[in-house]
């Protein structure tokens, strides 16, 4: 059997995200639209020339590193969206656990910046913390990144070409139902005097109607939990008794800086 020699990848760009943490990023690209994210490129794929026509296009597809999970891998894997306890072939899902950590996510294009020399994005930044200085900025939206990933490659996302009217996905035929969100009014008071408190408010309402709790915990309407979004985390508790469900958000305090 001939064996194909191993390769390396070269990051090309690097995330700064609304999102600090990977608990609370949503599990696909497109479930929350408030997402706010900037890829910076890197020397000497910063490079003008590299992004020339790009602005033709609404969608790019990304092409990345799960840099936060761990260098192992398993043949069978416990999706969220079976629940977190029925095992099925890790290429039958998008786990993060995988041989080599590639994600692709298909993201919105919402504007391109370009300088002669390097220097920050012309954009307010998201909250995880700073873009890197680069000649080349993308600002994206309704992305699934956590701040920080490593950036692989960059493809402009083709409707007639990547959306299949025949696709079927019998383990995941529809997006996940989403929960009704509540607001205790100390939570809600602590975003009146933000400049971004609408933009903020509508990613936390997006992000926490996901349930982004683990499948094995939905069971525990006790348990008080933390998202990291932007410079803040949000506390927040999930009453299952009503339907759909209920999120409640409880408190908002200042967060800790990104890793």
């Amino acid at each position: 059997m001939n064996e194909t020699p191993p390769f390396s990848l070269t990051p090309i760009g690097v995330v700064a995200s609304d999102y600090r943490d990977k608990f609370g990023v949503p599990r696909q690209p497109g479930l929350v639209e408030a997402a706010r994210g900037i890829v910076s490129l890197l020397d000497p794929y910063d490079d003008p020339l590299a992004v020339e026509g790009l602005t033709a296009y609404s969608h790019l597809w990304l092409s990345f590193v799960f840099d936060r999970s761990p260098p192992t891998w398993r043949a069978r894997v416990r999706p969220p969206r079976l629940g977190g306890n029925r095992r099925v072939g890790v290429f039958a899902t998008r786990s993060t656990h995988r041989p080599n950590r590639l994600g692709l996510s298909v993201v919105r294009l919402l504007d391109v910046a370009t300088t002669v020399r390097p220097g920050p994005p012309p954009w307010p930044q998201p909250g995880a913390g700073a873009a890197q200085s680069a000649r080349t900025h993308l600002l994206i939206g309704g992305h699934d990144l956590v701040s920080g990933t490593p950036i692989v490659d960059i493809k402009p996302y083709l409707p007639w070409a990547d959306a299949c009217a025949d696709a079927r996905a019998e383990l995941a035929p529809a997006a996940p139902g989403l929960l009704a969100v509540r607001w205790r009014p100390e939570a809600a008071q602590a975003l009146a005097s933000r400049t971004d408190g609408e933009s903020l408010k509508a990613l936390i309402e997006q992000v926490l109607a996901q349930d982004p709790r683990p499948a094995y915990r939905q069971d525990d309407a006790d348990r008080v939990y933390g998202v990291a979004l932007r410079d803040v985390d949000v506390r927040f508790k999930v009453d299952a008794r009503e339907a759909p469900g209920v999120v409640e958000i409880r408190e908002i305090v200042a967060g800790q800086p990104p890793i």
